[in-house]
């Protein structure tokens, strides 16, 4: 098999894998803790989240999110998850027909929002500012929780 059709099957497997996953709901009480949107002094605090974008059936398909190649979990319209992260350079990207990605610096101390919508099967990153990613995420998003290293995803 080809270098380049190797990958292919990776990708497929991985995109099929993908498709099985679950992410859990974060608590009631950590969803409103999210929701007060208070920075770390000591690291930067992202938020990434999926607002509903319509009522097609691509807008429902789940997008798996990692971080520095660190899997965080499976996403779907109205989530968002929360993380903090040293300062520095980070890369968010997704698993798809055509992965997105994005890399973004940030400051320790401060907000930062990531808008994430599914097209087309690819994963499109969009930095929004502070407070329009406030005022989107509490209109439409309920938390879930990262997953953590080597936790294997749950089966539906």
């Amino acid at each position: 098999m080809t270098g380049a059709r190797w990958r292919s099957a990776i990708a497929a497997i991985a995109f099929a894998a993908a498709g099985c996953a679950s992410t859990p709901q974060a608590s009631p009480e950590r969803d409103a803790e999210a929701k007060q949107f208070l920075a770390d002094p000591r690291s930067a605090t992202l938020y990434v989240y999926r607002g509903n974008l319509g009522n097609n059936g691509e807008d429902r398909i789940d997008s798996v999110l990692y971080v520095d190649h660190r899997l965080l979990g499976s996403t779907l319209p109205g989530t968002f998850f929360m993380l903090r992260l040293r300062a520095g350079v980070h890369t968010l990207s997704g698993i798809g027909h055509d992965p997105g990605r994005l890399e973004l610096e940030v400051r320790a101390g401060r907000l930062y929002f990531v808008s994430l919508d599914v097209v087309g099967g690819q994963s499109l990153f969009r930095p929004v500012s502070v407070e329009r990613g406030k005022r989107e995420l509490l209109a439409c998003c309920v938390l879930l929780e990262n997953w953590a290293p080597g936790q294997r995803p749950l089966l539906r």
